[in-house]
Formats: structure tokens, C-alpha cells, sequence
């Protein structure tokens, strides 16, 4: 199972290297008008990627933080609960109970 991975990683990575070489034609990005950079296309489409990757992770830390800090109230709770002793709730006494059997 370890080889078939290995193999599959390194498949990947050919591919990779592969787009790359096939890629490197010099682009032009224009700015802001009078700016105007050349850049290699594959390093514009890894940069293009990365930002995406970190606005994706931004985008998701609120999530996170608020389903912790809701855990961390679950947590408080249960262990709140947990250190509670059970309540005994006393019924009525037993005369006062009326005969299911009509006796």
C-alpha cells in the first residue's frame, strides 16, 4: 500500500514539473494604469493560488474560533453537571397513592 502512495506522489509531481516547464512563457500583468510586470505564467498561477489559499483560512478562523469557544462552554457544563450531586426527587408517600386495583 506504502509503494502505491509513493507512486502516486510521485505521479504528481510529474505532472507538476511537467505544467511548469510547459508554462513558462513570459505574461504581462497590467496594474494600475502605466504599470505593466512580466512574470513567468506559472509563477503568476502559484501566486494566484497561494492568495486564494490564504483568503480561504481567513475566511474560515471565525468558524473555528466560535465553535471552540462553544465547546469550551459545553465542557464547562458538563463538568458542572457532572460535579453536581444528583437531586432525589421524594414522590407522594405511599398512602397517599390511590389503589390502582380498586382495594
Amino acid at each position: 500500500m506504502q509503494a502505491l502512495v509513493w507512486i502516486l506522489r510521485l505521479a504528481i509531481v510529474v505532472i507538476l514539473v511537467w505544467f511548469a516547464v510547459k508554462n513558462a512563457q513570459q505574461i504581462e500583468l497590467h496594474g494600475l494604469p502605466g504599470q505593466v510586470w512580466q512574470a513567468p505564467l506559472v509563477f503568476v498561477l502559484l501566486i494566484v493560488f497561494v492568495a486564494g489559499v490564504v483568503i480561504g483560512l481567513l475566511a474560515w478562523i471565525p468558524t473555528v474560533v466560535r465553535q471552540r469557544r462553544e465547546l469550551g462552554r459545553l465542557r464547562k457544563a458538563a463538568a458542572l453537571l457532572a460535579a453536581t450531586p444528583p437531586v432525589i426527587q421524594a414522590g407522594p408517600p405511599d398512602d397517599a397513592r390511590p389503589d390502582v386495583h380498586g382495594v
